[in-house]
């Protein structure tokens, strides 16, 4: 086999995509999560560091880029999304292919915020979304210390709707409770050797 049969993971905020991305972890799978890739390429050393401070030297502070001042600067000018987004996502797309090569799991789970959003499914063999009713999304949200009702509904607006994401998707999972997340992750994972991997 030339590569790991690729699943996209993929749910909105509150949703439970990092707890179901944790339970293919604990079975093997490997994992590539998009948030810590950004994290790596915004930290001491990392690839996306000078780049930004050339475009926005208010945003990285003590050799990091500060996501706190980079936001700050991105509400002063919204123009400079697109510019960031075309330093960060040519980075943030080598790191997944460098884990791709690297991965010796049948298996490899590309935990992805915006993989429909950013056309990204296309590079997978199946998507997974995970996903839950919208008042126990929002309840879990609003749980999170600092996250106000607006932030939520700013995050959502940023995201495509939970319906679109349903149609779209190879594979869903609701994550109602952790025994029943758990048991779809195994079937999944078996399902995808029986049928996809044999």
């Amino acid at each position: 086999m030339n590569h790991p049969f690729r699943l996209g993971l993929t749910g909105s905020i509150g949703m439970g995509k990092s707890t179901t991305a944790g339970f293919f972890r604990a079975r093997g799978v490997a994992v590539w999560d998009a948030d810590a890739a950004v994290h790596r390429l915004y930290g001491q050393g990392g690839a996306a560091v000078a780049p930004i401070s050339a475009l926005v030297p208010e945003a990285v502070i003590d050799g990091v880029v500060s996501r706190p001042a980079l936001s700050a600067q991105l509400g002063h000018d919204p123009a400079l999304l697109p510019r960031i987004e075309a330093i960060v996502h040519p980075l943030v797309a080598a790191d997944r292919a460098e884990f791709l090569q690297k991965t010796v799991s049948d298996i490899a789970v590309f935990d992805i915020p915006l993989l429909f959003e950013k056309g990204t499914e296309a590079e997978m063999d199946a998507t997974l979304l995970v996903t839950a009713p919208p008042e126990l999304q929002r309840r879990r949200v609003l749980a999170r210390p600092g996250i106000t009702e607006a932030q939520f509904q700013l995050i959502l607006s940023r995201q495509m709707p939970d319906a679109e994401k349903r149609a779209r998707a190879t594979h869903i999972i609701e994550t109602l409770g952790l025994a029943a997340v758990e048991a779809a992750v195994v079937a999944l994972i078996a399902y995808i050797r029986e049928t996809r991997l044999a």
